[in-house]
């Protein structure tokens, strides 16, 4: 995020590895925009389309996200059992009906089934791409992660616009999910043509035996729960920045500043493998902390500690991301990988949602609040960057 089991990466470059890279994140593209083009239209869909109560919309939006964060601990295991390119055709292909189903739904219980179909197909999705990533081998590793992250960056400045431009046309919001399904359809298509890689020696690991081989590692569970605020911290500053009452110019300015510098950043940390080094990972999560703590002030009026923010929080991303991606891949066995990011993701997730939720009430208090929230979500970030060690 490679049929039926992983097998151990090669030491030496090999053209089927650039193959893989280049095939994942030409999926990547196609899956990120067509989530971002649906996701930044949604809300405006339920409550002004549909006529939905924001509590509704927010227990729809809500169920999405818990559970796929829910699911992400035992669907890691279970990419490891079934295999990477056979998973992440399933997860395109739920995906897909989702967004289908999303566009025709009307009611309550419909929207909810749709969201339901959407969380298991996103469980499934980010598992398989860096399972794929994890075992082409040192030579593609790195700078593979590093384009994957780069097309999700690019897909969320391009997806808003490209989504804006089809809900402009008839049938509006059934044509943007209808094109949405179809780029996931075209990327389940893409997963099955990699290739197929030989069968493991040895017996596949199970679910269960592969969830509980990670909980096992005391080392990386403590990693991982160190790290569980790294979502919060790269997601979150979507959410405050408009919340602070910034413009929806200066909101775009500042999410496009951040996905340029968050890409700039990659190139830098791939090469060498500089991920694999404790203190980028630490610098990332200071700079996290610097973005949070210059927005805490904010009142939605100053462009200028706006963009030092997102510049920080671009750093942030463009450290982190791949220096996990890096760390976990050194320390997790081939065959374990999946098992090894779903705790990770799992963790990290529910963080987030947590997070997002306990936010959210602080915002709703005034600015008093969104200040404390702020300085919480940085305090989070500190709290990372000093207690982080291994794996």
């Amino acid at each position: 995020m490679t049929v039926a089991a992983p097998v151990s990466p090669p030491a030496v470059a090999d053209p089927s590895g650039r193959r893989v890279v280049v095939t994942v994140v030409a999926i990547q593209v196609a899956c990120c925009l067509g989530f971002f083009s649906v996701m930044a239209h949604l809300v405006a869909h339920l409550r002004h389309d549909l006529g939905l109560m924001a509590g509704t919309a927010g227990l729809i939006l809500g169920a999405r996200t818990g559970l796929q964060f829910a699911l992400l601990l035992p669907v890691g295991a279970l990419t490891d059992r079934i295999g990477a390119r056979r998973t992440g055709a399933i997860a395109c292909v739920l995906r897909a009906a989702g967004f289908a189903l999303l566009g025709a739904a009307e009611g309550v219980g419909a929207l909810l089934f749709a969201a339901v179909v959407l969380a298991v197909g996103g469980a499934l999705y980010n598992p398989a791409a860096q399972s794929l990533l994890a075992g082409v081998g040192p030579a593609h590793q790195a700078k593979g992660f590093a384009a994957y992250v780069t097309a999700q960056h690019a897909a969320t400045v391009a997806g808003p616009p490209v989504g804006l431009a089809l809900i402009s046309l008839e049938p509006g919001f059934a044509l943007l999910t209808g094109a949405a399904a179809a780029m996931w359809a075209i990327s389940g298509g893409l997963f099955l043509l990699l290739p197929r890689t030989g069968r493991r020696a040895g017996p596949v690991p199970g679910v269960l035996s592969g969830v509980r081989a990670v909980l096992a590692d005391r080392r990386f569970l403590l990693f991982a729960l160190m790290t569980a605020p790294t979502t919060l911290l790269a997601n979150h500053i979507m959410t405050a920045v408009p919340l602070l009452g910034f413009a929806p110019a200066a909101a775009t300015l500042c999410f496009s500043v951040l996905a340029a510098i968050a890409a700039a950043a990659q190139p830098f940390v791939a090469a060498g493998r500089r991920g694999e080094r404790p203190w980028v990972l630490r610098a990332g999560l200071l700079c996290a902390a610097g973005a949070f703590f210059v927005l805490a002030p904010l009142d939605g009026t100053e462009l200028a500690p706006l963009m030092v923010a997102a510049v920080l929080n671009g750093v942030a991303n463009g450290l982190i991301q791949p220096s996990i991606f890096q760390r976990t891949t050194r320390h997790a066995p081939p065959e374990r990988f999946g098992s090894y990011y779903g705790v990770l993701a799992f963790c990290a997730g529910m963080f987030s949602f947590a997070g997002e939720m306990l936010v959210g009430r602080l915002f709703d208090l005034g600015s008093a609040g969104a200040t404390a929230a702020l300085v919480g979500v940085g305090a989070f970030a500190l709290v990372s960057a000093f207690g982080t060690r291994g794996p």
